[in-house]
């Protein structure tokens, strides 16, 4: 697989190629390792792409962590818990992160929007205050790689979009946001510099 684009939110990529130089290299080096043609395996039952191969979610995520296990990158898990007077009760669960190492936190998520908002907004935040991670980074498709998977699948530019909008909070940790694709299509290979002489 390929990166196409990145997000810097609160000065994510910097901080993480200052600290975590050589996990953010092992990150890249898994990403490319990826066989994306081996996760093209769900058949469309949606009216609008019905019959279609597509891209399977689980498998795509699967793959990854699996070459994330193989590099030594830790699944990690926390308990968490609270009291709620109302109903006498204490409710008990647990919060999960995809990869940690030498406090770097990685999230590869090919699933709904709600799910990467809360994944940079407030379990990254968490695992921090738990002084596991010091920085994230979320791994998720572009849009048009999205477009080849199950309706409801999130991606890159939807999620920059509104992160930039909202802004920075004081508890936010430095994130870098990862925009994937199983190849470089000829739009993404539209560089920078182009684009800013077409917008001038």
């Amino acid at each position: 697989m390929e990166i196409i684009a990145e997000f810097s939110f609160n000065k994510g990529k910097e901080f993480i190629e200052k600290n975590h130089k050589a996990e953010l290299e092992q990150l890249r080096k898994v990403i490319k390792s990826v066989d994306a043609s081996q996760c093209k395996t769900k058949v469309s039952k949606e009216k609008t792409m019905k019959g279609q191969m597509l891209y399977d979610p689980k498998a795509m995520n699967k793959c990854f962590k699996q070459l994330l296990k193989d590099d030594k990158w830790k699944v990690t898990r926390i308990i968490v818990k609270t009291f709620v007077p109302e109903i006498s009760e204490e409710h008990k669960g647990f919060r999960e992160i995809d990869a940690v190492k030498n406090k770097l936190g990685v999230e590869v998520q090919f699933g709904k929007y709600a799910f990467m908002v809360y994944n940079v907004s407030a379990k990254m935040t968490i695992f921090c205050k738990q002084g596991i991670i010091d920085s994230g980074i979320e791994v998720v498709p572009m849009l048009s790689l999205a477009n080849e998977m199950s309706s409801g699948v999130s991606y890159f530019e939807q999620i920059k979009t509104d992160l930039e909008m909202r802004g920075i909070s004081n508890i936010d940790i430095p994130v870098l946001v990862l925009g994937i694709d199983v190849i470089k299509r000829p739009k993404q290979n539209f560089s920078l510099k182009e684009f800013m002489k077409s917008h001038k």
